[in-house]
């Protein structure tokens, strides 16, 4: 029987990368992205819709607050990716 080593824990890795602090940063520039376009919408500064449009089911305050968190989600994810990568090139700049 050969012992196989334990497999490597990415706990380091995402402690190293500031994975946390990113997400939180993220999450916190997607809300505030998605509360800020839902004001501007609900303030109607761009005007009303050209035409007659219906909005099944929902409503139309309850399409777009869907649509809010689909932007909130979407900016919190690029947000993260983007703050991640950079503290990636850091570490590895600092490395070498």
């Amino acid at each position: 029987m050969s012992e196989e080593s334990p497999e490597p824990s990415v706990a380091p890795l995402l402690d190293a990368l500031s994975v946390r602090r990113n997400a939180a940063v993220g999450a916190a520039a997607g809300v505030a992205l998605a509360v800020l376009a839902y004001v501007f919408r609900l303030t109607r500064v761009a005007g009303p819709f050209a035409g007659t449009r219906e909005f099944p089911l929902l409503g139309e305050t309850g399409w777009f607050l869907l649509l809010s968190f689909v932007l909130a989600s979407a900016a919190a994810l690029l947000v993260t990716t983007l703050l991640t990568l950079v503290s990636l090139v850091g570490l590895v700049r600092s490395e070498t």
